[in-house]
């Protein structure tokens, strides 16, 4: 998958995409992550990419000119698929989300800033928002990298054991269950009996039983539509 960025500060990436799984799966040619520097399509010598919001109001807007021209100028290099806009305004990101776009060949991720871009890129540029969670950050290029992380582990190879990702919190609705390794005993605090019997079955049992109750503590919401009760066998 060729995943292109598009930011006022490139630089931000690096530390990030060229570590870990990320940098693996890139040098496996897995992915292939290009990063631009959205100041190389302004046309002005202070490289103008905001200005003051019409209506009045405070903080600047990016403007839709550099952000349109340097889609386009991208796009020939990568058709077939989908440009993201980074916003709060978004849909959510969920693992089906992630799914269907480490479904894709191409995705064009833009990054916004100061009090969002010029509504027009949302409108005729961008195939659809996307929001990490229900919070503001100072710009798009942390919840770019979170998208590029959670889509690239649904990208074949790109985990060592693809199952992990079946088993991880939210995949199937409920909070990962608490995991343990060696040594059996830390500190006073020893590993629950029940994964030391070597029962599939029991474990197994175990295991949702600690998802749904995990969830039901911390995350109240999701269990909400699901309506089951946690196991007791």
């Amino acid at each position: 998958m060729r995943i292109d960025v598009i930011t006022i500060f490139p630089a931000m990436f690096s530390p990030v995409l060229n570590e870990s799984i990320i940098q693996r799966a890139q040098d496996a040619g897995l992915l292939d992550i290009r990063v631009h520097d959205l100041r190389a399509y302004t046309h002005d010598k202070r490289r103008t990419v905001d200005d003051r919001p019409y209506g009045g109001g405070p903080g600047m807007v990016m403007k839709p000119e550099p952000l349109f021209e340097a889609v386009e100028a991208i796009r020939p290099q990568a058709s077939a698929g989908c440009t993201i806009l980074m916003s709060p305004q978004g849909e959510r990101l969920t693992p089906v989300l992630a799914k269907k776009l480490a479904s894709m060949q191409r995705l064009i991720v833009v990054c916004g800033r100061y009090e969002g871009v010029d509504d027009r890129v949302r409108e005729g540029l961008a195939d659809r928002s996307v929001s990490i969670g229900d919070y503001v950050l100072t710009g798009g290029e942390l919840p770019a990298m979170v998208l590029i992380d959670c889509v690239a582990r649904y990208i074949g190879g790109v985990i060592g054991n693809e199952k992990a990702t079946e088993e991880e919190s939210f995949s199937n609705g409920w909070l990962e269950y608490p995991q343990y390794t060696r040594p059996p005993e830390y500190r006073g605090m020893k590993v629950p009996e029940v994964l030391l019997s070597g029962s599939h079955e029991e474990i197994a049992k175990w295991r949702h039983k600690q998802a749904v109750a995990r969830t039901q503590a911390a995350r109240p919401d999701l269990v909400q539509p699901k309506g089951e009760e946690p196991w007791t066998g």
